[in-house]
């Protein structure tokens, strides 16, 4: 009798322990998937087939590509230099985001393609850009090409006449594309979602890619 207790004991501790085992191992699995389900104030497109790369010029003179800011953060935005409010308000927030970023800030590049190339000259980009942040880079390429981009981007831009031939206004596509560290398309942020939001966006995705 003795021998049949002993033996029940030790069953039960057994599964005990199997079943501790088990549960700390679901709840480690459980708390690693959550970990990994961030969530974004932005738009999340992460695992996108287009706006995967580009062939742009910088207001230096530089041909960029995507891969060429491997290890940052890059927030990508369309727009033009006369654009009254939308342009500048999305850079000035993206320079307020890199300020908040603190020493983070370095691993951010801010990328503007005009979506008028044909007033917006590399002296002109590189002047706006200095209004910002001085590591901005603007860049453009021909309107063929630019034609080509935006389609693959899903980047809408069209030309609206004013009273004089240079006098026209460009509408365009309100937001900005945002890439991890790996150079993967990971959010699309909205016009006026605020630099607080995004700030906090970016912070996730450099935990997540460092």
């Amino acid at each position: 009798m003795l021998y049949l207790i002993t033996m029940m004991k030790k069953r039960f501790a057994i599964k005990t322990i199997a079943i501790c085992a088990l549960f700390s191992g679901a709840t480690a699995l459980f708390t690693a998937c959550t970990s990994q389900q961030a969530s974004f104030a932005s738009v999340d497109v992460t695992g996108a087939a287009y706006a995967q790369n580009f062939e742009l010029t910088d207001h230096n003179g530089q041909v960029r590509h995507l891969p060429d800011f491997a290890g940052k953060v890059v927030v990508m935005f369309f727009g033009y230099t006369q654009c009254p409010d939308v342009c500048p308000t999305s850079m000035s927030e993206l320079a307020e985001v890199k300020k908040a970023l603190g020493k983070d800030g370095d691993q951010l590049q801010g990328l503007f393609v005009t979506v008028d190339p044909q007033r917006d000259t590399p002296e002109l980009l590189k002047a706006y850009m200095v209004n910002f942040d001085p590591s901005f880079l603007a860049l453009y390429t021909t309107p063929d090409k630019l034609a080509e981009l935006t389609k693959d981007y899903k980047i809408y831009y069209k030309r609206v006449e004013g009273k004089t031939p240079t006098s026209y206004t460009m509408d365009h596509s309100a937001g900005s594309y945002v890439y991890d560290t790996k150079g993967r398309l990971r959010l699309f942020t909205r016009y006026g979602m605020g630099a607080k939001s995004l700030t906090e966006d970016i912070r996730i995705l450099l935990k997540q890619t460092p």
